[in-house]
């Protein structure tokens, strides 16, 4: 592990502290750790060319807005390379959260969240993106095909 220092003036130490202990870190490294993971994930998905990513899509709707349903089911259908799972919550009489978990390349897993969080009815649509990248190939007995291992890029 290297180390090095940084100097920060006395009102944003203790701003950082503050911030450090309404997270609960244990203590600044791992709060600059975190940071430093969260700027660098940002700018690596600035360029999306040839990015891998797992992702969550959480959004809410009215089950009643007129063939809203039907029309994201249509877009989940037309985009089921990218889904791996979805949960619907009935949160009262009129309104479902969904979360929708995706892997596959970010420009089109971003290209489907803004899709289904433009549709008429969706409201508080929020996507959740982390960069991946192969870890390593493997069988398991008895497999007769590899599969891939995927881990955060940062």
């Amino acid at each position: 592990m290297e180390r090095f220092t940084i100097s920060l003036d006395e009102h944003l130490a203790e701003a950082f502290d503050r911030w450090i202990a309404e997270r609960g870190y244990a203590n600044r490294s791992e709060a600059v750790r975190d940071l430093f993971r969260a700027e660098l994930e940002r700018s690596r998905q600035q360029a999306p060319q040839g990015l891998s990513c797992v992702a969550s899509l959480s959004y809410v709707y009215n089950h009643h807005e007129r063939e809203l349903g039907d029309r994201l089911t249509r877009m989940h259908h037309a985009h089921h390379d990218l889904s791996l799972s979805t949960m619907h919550v009935h949160l009262d009489h009129e309104h479902c959260l969904e979360t929708v978990l995706l892997r596959g390349p970010a420009v089109a897993v971003r290209a489907f969240a803004d899709l289904v969080c433009a549709e008429r009815g969706v409201h508080h649509g929020h996507l959740n993106l982390i960069s991946v990248e192969p870890h390593h190939q493997h069988r398991h007995d008895g497999d007769t095909g590899a599969h891939v291992h995927l881990k955060p890029a940062t």
